[in-house]
C-alpha cells in the first residue's frame, strides 16, 4: 500500500512510481540505508523530488514500501486449509526478508523507528493496517471451514507470524531453512486450531 495524499490535477503515472520503488530498492543495496538519499532516487528514476515527497513524507517510509511490502499486492492464498494459506504467506515474507534490500534496510529503519514515535505511527497506519486487513479473509475462510474459532485474535496471530520471521532472518540473521514456512504455519495451525 502506498502513502499517498489525495492527488490534486493530472492523474499520477504508475510508472513513475514503480521507477521510484525500484530505483530506491536498488540504492538500498547498493550504497546503504544511511547513503541513499530522496535526491539519489529521484536521479535514478528520473523524476523529481517534489514527485517522490507528493507520494511519501520522507525515506523511511519511502524504503519501508519499496522493500517491505512486495507481497501486500498478491492476492490472499486460498489453498484450502489454514495452515496451508499460512506457508503461503509466510513464504513471501521470508523471501522479502533474505532479500539484499532488507538486510541493508532494516537496521536504518529501525533505528529512525526508535527515534521517531510518529514514523511508527505513520507504518502501522499506512502500510501493517492495510495489509492485515487484507489478510482477514484466510481467517474468515478458516472459521468457516471450522478450523478456528470466530474469536480467534487474528491481529496477533498475524503479529506472531511476522515476528517469528523478522527475529529468525531480519535480526539473528538465520538462513531461512526450506521448511521455516511450512514449520512456523503447522505451529501457529496447531496452536489455534479448534479443539
Amino acid at each position: 500500500m502506498s502513502y499517498s495524499l489525495p492527488s490534486r490535477g493530472r492523474p499520477r503515472d504508475p510508472r513513475s512510481h514503480e521507477a521510484i520503488i525500484r530505483a530506491t530498492a536498488e540504492l538500498v543495496v547498493e550504497f546503504g540505508y544511511a547513503a541513499t538519499s530522496i535526491a539519489a532516487v529521484a536521479t535514478r528514476a528520473g523524476v523529481g523530488k517534489d514527485t517522490i515527497y507528493r507520494r511519501w513524507p520522507g525515506k523511511p517510509e519511502l524504503v519501508f514500501e519499496a522493500v517491505f511490502t512486495t507481497t501486500d499486492y498478491a492476492p490472499p492464498p486460498d489453498t484450502g486449509t489454514l495452515a496451508e494459506d499460512l506457508t503461503v504467506l509466510l513464504q513471501g515474507l521470508v523471501d522479502e526478508f533474505r532479500a539484499p534490500a532488507a538486510a541493508a534496510a532494516l537496521p536504518g529503519l529501525l533505528a529512525d523507528f526508535a527515534a521517531d514515535p510518529g514514523l511508527k505511527a505513520r507504518i502501522r497506519g499506512d502500510f501493517l493496517a492495510p495489509s492485515k486487513e487484507r489478510l482477514l479473509v484466510v481467517f474468515e475462510r478458516a472459521v468457516m471451514r471450522g478450523e478456528i474459532a470466530a474469536e480467534t485474535p487474528v491481529d496477533l496471530v498475524l503479529d506472531t507470524l511476522a515476528g517469528a520471521v523478522f527475529f529468525h532472518i531480519g535480526l539473528v540473521g538465520e538462513p531461512a531453512d526450506p521448511q521455516l514456512s511450512a514449520l512456523l504455519a503447522a505451529v501457529v495451525a496447531k496452536g489455534i486450531e479448534v479443539r
